[in-house]
Order: C-alpha cells, then sequence, then structure tokens
C-alpha cells in the first residue's frame, strides 16, 4: 500500500461514512456542521477538547465562549479546500477522520474523532498540525527518529 493510500484510506465499506462527516469539516467552519452556538453545542460531547495547530489544548467551554465571540469564518466562502481525507472505525460507532486543510495557503493536517448517536453526530476530539514541509515518512536532517526520544525528566 502506497503513502497516499495509507494517509487516506477509506475502507469502502465506510464511504457512506465519509460522505456523512466529509461536509461537515473542517467543524465550526460549515453549515453541515451548525451554523450557531447552540447547534454547535449539541455537535459537542460535553468532554469534548482539541489541540491547535499551536500545540495549546482548548476545552469545550472556552472553545464555546469564542464563538459567541468571534463568529467563524464560512468555510466555502473563504475558498477553503479539504483534501485527502481518510477514515479509519475505531469501533461501531466512533470514526477517526482525517484529512488536509488549505486555508489559502496555510495547509494542516487535521484529526477529528467522530460519534454517531441517537441525536446525530457529535466530536469527541479534534487536533490541527501545520504542515511546516510536505515530505512524509521522512526524518529532518538533525533531527532523532520520533521513536528513539529519551524521557526527559
Amino acid at each position: 500500500m502506497g503513502k497516499e493510500q495509507v494517509f487516506a484510506f477509506v475502507d469502502p465499506e465506510l464511504k457512506p461514512v465519509l460522505e456523512e462527516l466529509r461536509c461537515r469539516e473542517p467543524i465550526f467552519h460549515r453549515a453541515a456542521f451548525g451554523e450557531n452556538t447552540a447547534e454547535f453545542g449539541r455537535r459537542m460531547d460535553p468532554s469534548y477538547w482539541e489541540v491547535g495547530a499551536s500545540g495549546r489544548r482548548y476545552s469545550r467551554e472556552f472553545i464555546m465562549q469564542g464563538l459567541e465571540h468571534y463568529p467563524p469564518v464560512d468555510a466555502e466562502a473563504a475558498g477553503w479546500t479539504c483534501t485527502d481525507f481518510g477514515l479509519r472505525a475505531l469501533s461501531p460507532d466512533t470514526y477517526l477522520l482525517t484529512y488536509t486543510l488549505d486555508q489559502a495557503g496555510r495547509l494542516t493536517r487535521r484529526a477529528t474523532i467522530w460519534l454517531r448517536t441517537n441525536e446525530g453526530w457529535q466530536i469527541l476530539y479534534h487536533q490541527g498540525t501545520i504542515v511546516s514541509a510536505n515530505e512524509d515518512d521522512t526524518i529532518p536532517p538533525g533531527a532523532d527518529a520520533p521513536w528513539r526520544r529519551e524521557a526527559r525528566g
């Protein structure tokens, strides 16, 4: 299996789930995800949290407060594009959705854990990581392999 097949793999049986979820990404920036804070709140599991591209962690409460004061950008109107979708089933009702988001040249890799509930889809966790180099499966010059790093105490 080639790199692109690994990073953007979707089992054919999961294609219907992918179609349901991809229209909701990027979260908070698509009408299918929600259009106001009440809808955003229903889409977020009570234990939701995320890690931003900066590495900072954000609680559900912090995100909700921010959304009340600063309405999110509409991804479609801004010309943002999502590509390279991948989807993995973590359990019968829980899925890991991954993709690349291009925000007018700012590339991030995104991962959202989605839960299917009786009330609809909810997000459990989200992470965005800035793409600093488009060289997958390589170790930057001068860097140690991630699996060889020693714990620092």
